[in-house]
């Protein structure tokens, strides 16, 4: 079957967007993958339609079980069945019965952290494994921008597996990143295919403000004239819980918060609104985008600033997916600074938190998730640090398979705290980077190119507000539509689960 033609069959679209039949051609042909191609073009396709025309199972490993539920949801809506997401959401029952039939599936999505249990390798190693995929693989480096120490055994896990053709994708990578990916997934002899991250439908704009409250003001503002739907990103689930409140205090009524501490129901219940234009504006942190494939998103607005360019370049390339014209912009304040830094240094250990962990875990025997829980509170340490350090135990041949062999406190100490060091310099090396790019006077997008080792070949009419780029085609065609009412939740989740008569009686 030609691949035009299985992709009109299994997901309803005529032609390929840039680099995805380049990507799929050269998978199906057997050989390892790296490929970086923008947010919102597609990646999934790049593995889920050779999954459908290979035999074998896909395993796809990705980093948020919100987007692994979004995307075997997507393709079951789709009419394709053969497809799971082993995940922490399923209890016991639910977990053994996939188990037992995994073989029956296409595509198997699954955490890296699941992915270490032994019984789920075991089981997976008894199956024909068409393709490895590795989604979000910045993550798997350690210059990565969402470094996540599980991704690190992956190379040791496709080995175990018989090393079948890998897959890495990404839509953000620095020249040393894309190196990384490689390395540590022992590709053999990859094929790269490195796409531009420019995305030239949308214009970019800073905007300085002095305070909070002045963001505020201007964010209702920009809601009040943009052109819908948008979103709204913020550092914290209080944050955007209080400026939702604070647009509809305003009058703004369709809009919604969305962050990673909402139940599993309303989660879903917040992206179908959006997704079906009930909902206008979602003011969320950063939990939210990753899987969400509305295509008409006309504004990003940053009310704060991620800690680098590439969370950045993520976030503000959900807009646009329909190739129309849309606008990305960046509210900036002298007392983001802090706060930006703030969260850098909050995933952070101190030099007495390091050594106090290290004699905590020298006098253990063996390791489990209760333990990790208990250091963590006695210690007060970022999940992140502890998963990063227990890395660097496994690495150093301390921690094996969860027994613990005594160690030297003090040399430990010392190798692990210059580790650390040079991990903290290399975020706050992103940071500065980010900043300087909010106060270039030079092109923002030749700027954020050049990030990315790229060259700005073609300057669209709309670039930037630096190359004089205004806001006035983005804004609310004053004679407007009506828009359709937001439903009541228990409406709207009944007709989303084909239940709207039982929830109406």
């Amino acid at each position: 079957m030609e691949l035009e033609v299985a992709l009109q069959k299994y997901f309803g679209y005529p032609s390929f967007r840039q680099g995805q039949k380049e990507v799929i051609s050269e998978l199906m042909q057997g050989r390892d993958v790296m490929a970086m191609l923008p947010t919102g073009t597609g990646k999934s396709i790049c593995f889920q339609l050779p999954a459908m025309l290979s035999p074998g199972v896909t395993i796809v490993i990705s980093p948020l079980l919100s987007l692994m539920e979004d995307q075997v949801q997507q393709m079951r809506s789709e009419g394709i069945k053969s497809v799971v997401a082993i995940n922490s959401f399923m209890n016991r029952d639910e977990r053994d019965d996939v188990l037992r039939r995994l073989h029956s599936f296409k595509i198997i999505y699954i955490s890296p952290e699941m992915l270490q249990v032994a019984y789920i390798q075991k089981r997976l190693s008894q199956l024909k494994i068409a393709y490895f995929v590795v989604d979000e693989a910045h993550c798997i480096s350690q210059w990565g921008h969402d470094f996540r120490p599980d991704y690190l055994r992956l190379g040791d896990v496709l080995e175990r597996l018989g090393h079948p053709p890998c897959l890495a994708l990404t839509a953000t990578a620095t020249p040393a990143v894309q190196e990384d990916i490689c390395e540590r997934l022992k590709m053999t002899e990859p094929s790269k295919r490195i796409y531009s991250v420019d995305r030239p439908m949308i214009s970019y704009r800073v905007e300085h403000c002095q305070t909070a409250e002045e963001k505020i003001e201007r964010v209702k503002e920009l809601v009040r004239t943009l052109n819908g739907p948008g979103m709204i990103y913020f550092s914290s689930r209080n944050w955007a819980q209080t400026c939702a409140r604070l647009l509809k205090k305003d009058g703004i009524d369709r809009v919604a918060y969305y962050h990673g501490g909402l139940s599993t129901e309303d989660r879903l219940l917040i992206q179908q609104q959006f997704m079906n234009g009930q909902i206008d504006v979602i003011c969320c942190t950063s939990a939210f985008g990753m899987g969400i494939n509305k295509k008409d998103i006309r504004y990003v607005l940053h009310f704060h600033y991620p800690t680098e360019l590439e969370s950045y370049v993520q976030e503000m390339g959900r807009a646009a997916r329909d190739c129309k014209p849309s606008v990305a912009i960046l509210l900036y304040s002298e007392e983001d600074r802090g706060l930006a830094r703030m969260l850098i240094e909050g995933k952070q250990i101190s030099d007495d938190q390091l050594r106090q962990l290290l004699v905590e875990i020298n006098q253990l025997t063996e390791w489990d998730s209760r333990v990790e829980k208990m250091l963590m509170e006695r210690v007060g340490c970022h999940e992140i640090a502890l998963r990063a350090i227990l890395y660097q135990l496994e690495i150093r041949d301390v921690l094996i398979h969860d027994q613990i062999k005594r160690f030297s406190v003090d040399s430990m100490y010392t190798s692990i705290r210059e580790f650390w060091q040079n991990h903290f310099y290399h975020k706050k090396a992103k940071l500065e980077a980010f900043e300087r790019w909010i106060e270039t006077k030079q092109c923002r997008r030749q700027a954020l190119l050049t990030y990315f080792s790229e060259e700005l070949l073609t300057r669209p009419d709309e670039c930037c507000d630096r190359c004089g780029a205004t806001l006035a085609r983005f804004l609310v065609n004053q004679e407007g539509h009506e828009k359709e009412p937001l439903k009541p939740w228990k409406e709207a989740l009944g007709e989303l689960c084909g239940q709207s008569e039982w929830v109406r009686q």
